[in-house]
């Protein structure tokens, strides 16, 4: 085991253990609350408290968390066996779980080329534990909010050619991004070096409005947890989402519910929420770039 291994063996709800200095046990992260909504263990109490929270509002919204993950790992699946795609770039890729991008990817192609992108110290150092001994697989510390970091990033250019077409993941990111930050106007600066034949996966916070009253109720109310404790968290009209492809071409079904994207009936089975508001609470699409 390498050092850096033996050094995250804090992890997993042991916060007597030592603690990396980089990591601030004290203050929720976004990353480890969904680490704990999805069952992993790379969380403290603090972040629990957090997701205790948004438990007594949605009970199940681990069932959303789940079908997130199985998003992804249709997208990706997707982008490489269907599309062609041989490099990803995942921005906001949260702590490493079941079903990592890489893992998926290279089910399809060994050789595909990943880059993970956050801007939580945890997840750098979890993910250089975990890559120590990958050569295809990366993972850098950088800001959505200041693409340049991320495209001009060496460590990035040297695992992503932008010349060749790219498999770009927003998954469960731009809802953490205010609407003073312009993420429609983020997202779109990505997008001008991505090659033709690129794609790009977005998943995001709903609310359907009138269309779906009861998901609407509890968005709001599920926004105003989010706001309360971590500062961040906006759940967005299904038009507004759709807007963050810009000129994109959406491949079918669209923008839907995370279960419906290209859906197996088998993961749908497993992880289908009881409360079909919730199910409405959150919305995914893959898009093409000609």
């Amino acid at each position: 085991m390498t050092e850096e291994k033996r050094n995250w063996a804090w992890a997993g709800n042991r916060e007597n253990e030592r603690v990396p200095p980089e990591i601030d046990p004290s203050k929720p992260s976004v990353a480890r609350v969904y680490d704990f909504m999805i069952g992993g263990k790379d969380n403290f109490a603090v972040d629990r408290e957090v997701a205790q929270k948004m438990l007594q509002i949605a009970p199940e919204a681990p069932y959303n968390g789940k079908a997130n993950r199985a998003f992804l790992r249709r997208a990706v699946t997707y982008m490489a066996q269907e599309a062609g795609i041989r490099q990803f770039l995942d921005i906001g890729s949260g702590l490493p779980t079941v079903g990592n991008v890489h893992e998926v990817a290279h089910e399809v192609d060994p050789s595909i080329r990943v880059v993970y992108v956050d801007n939580d110290p945890i997840v750098l150092v979890h993910g250089r534990a975990i890559l120590a001994d990958n050569t295809t697989t990366t993972v850098v510390q950088a800001d959505v909010r200041e693409p340049e970091s991320i495209l001009e990033n060496p460590e990035v250019r040297k695992f992503i050619d932008f010349r060749e077409p790219v498999g770009l993941l927003f998954v469960a990111i731009l809802h953490h991004l205010k609407d003073e930050d312009d993420p429609a106007g983020l997202a779109a600066r990505f997008y001008e070096v991505l090659a033709p034949g690129s794609h790009v996966a977005i998943s995001h916070f709903c609310n359907p409005g009138d269309r779906h009253p009861g998901a609407s109720r509890l968005a709001v109310e599920s926004e105003r947890v989010f706001a309360e404790n971590l500062g961040t968290g906006r759940f967005r009209t299904p038009e507004e989402i759709q807007g963050f492809f810009g000129d994109l071409e959406l491949i079918e079904p669209g923008l839907v519910p995370p279960l419906d994207w290209r859906q197996d009936p088998e993961t749908v089975a497993g992880i289908l929420p009881p409360n079909r508001d919730l199910y409405h609470c959150i919305y995914a699409g893959v898009a093409r770039k000609n």
